[in-house]
């Protein structure tokens, strides 16, 4: 069984000695720094080429979170603590609900802190995951994996499929396993890491750069942004509330002490407040015409001018 998994490794490209940094132990920490830095620049263009298929997983993720389903990060060791740190950004910074994001990282939280790495290595824990969850067919399930033969991923991957959920796949390896499971497989060809092996570099980066990318464009579409403005963050510290002061500030004009005034009336609701400042609307109306427009403030707008116009 060893043998086997060295034949599988010897094969994916994230495993391959990188021959610029092959006398990396004998160079001074700046020169070190600079190998580092130089890999790390083709990160970028490697995802780039990968954006039509990052654009249709994302497209998934926004008729998800838009209807009845969910969407579910599931990795291990680098990539399933990536997949907990976007979910926990998407709470504060767009206010989403952490039942509608879920990530799932093998060996549960303590693997968030140490190494749990046993954790990946059967694919029963990673069926078993899904069916625990029920997943079905208004899901979606991205499963990270820079290798693309982490069993757990795999396992949870096959599950979700056969479920009915749509299925992708995050790896820098084009002919992973992982990709048999996949509906939509995004794989950026990064290059062998500076380190043999070390994942957590550039195939991190790439990975932290594409579910950043699907993330926030999910957030955009599904109106938590307005103009470029994080209208749906939740005030849960003084930079935050702070920030939203500044927002209600930038979009209606009012003073400091009438945005802090409107905000401390909503909860910190700043779609609410907007429309309240510059539809002269109550709280409750301004609510339900959020509700009803699916919380786009440019809609609610729409909807409040030809009211005005009408009556």
């Amino acid at each position: 069984m060893s043998k086997k998994v060295i034949e599988e490794l010897e094969k994916l490209i994230s495993e391959q000695v990188n021959p610029r940094s092959i006398n990396i132990d004998k160079l001074s920490v700046e020169e070190i720094l600079r190998i580092i830095n130089d890999e790390d620049k083709k990160v970028a263009y490697a995802v780039e080429k990968e954006i039509p298929n990052i654009a249709k997983a994302t497209e998934a993720m926004i008729r998800a979170l838009r209807g009845k389903g969910r969407v579910f990060y599931v990795g291990a060791g680098t990539s399933g603590r990536l997949g907990v740190i976007d979910r926990a950004e998407l709470i504060s910074t767009f206010g989403m609900s952490p039942k509608k994001v879920i990530p799932i990282i093998a060996g549960g939280i303590k693997a968030m802190f140490g190494p749990s790495e046993m954790a990946e290595d059967k694919e029963e824990n990673g069926v078993k995951i899904m069916r625990k969850y029920n997943v079905n067919k208004d899901d979606v399930v991205i499963g990270i994996s820079a290798s693309g033969r982490t069993p757990y991923v795999i396992g949870a991957l096959k599950e979700a499929k056969r479920r009915g959920a749509t299925t992708v796949a995050i790896t820098v390896n084009p002919n992973a396993k992982i990709n048999r499971y996949a509906d939509i497989v995004i794989c950026p060809i990064v290059g062998p890491e500076v380190i043999m092996g070390s994942t957590r570099m550039k195939a991190g980066t790439a990975q932290k750069m594409i579910l950043t990318m699907m993330s926030t464009a999910a957030m955009i579409k599904l109106g938590k942004v307005h103009s470029n403005l994080m209208v749906n963050l939740l005030p849960i510290s003084t930079k935050l509330r702070e920030r939203a002061k500044r927002i209600v500030m930038m979009m209606t004009g009012v003073s400091y002490e009438e945005a802090e005034r409107y905000l401390e009336a909503t909860n910190y609701d700043i779609k609410a407040s907007i429309l309240m400042i510059r539809a002269g609307v109550s709280y409750e109306t301004a609510k339900a015409l959020l509700k009803e427009v699916n919380g786009n403030i440019d809609k609610a707008l729409m909807i409040l001018e030809r009211k005005k116009r009408s009556d």
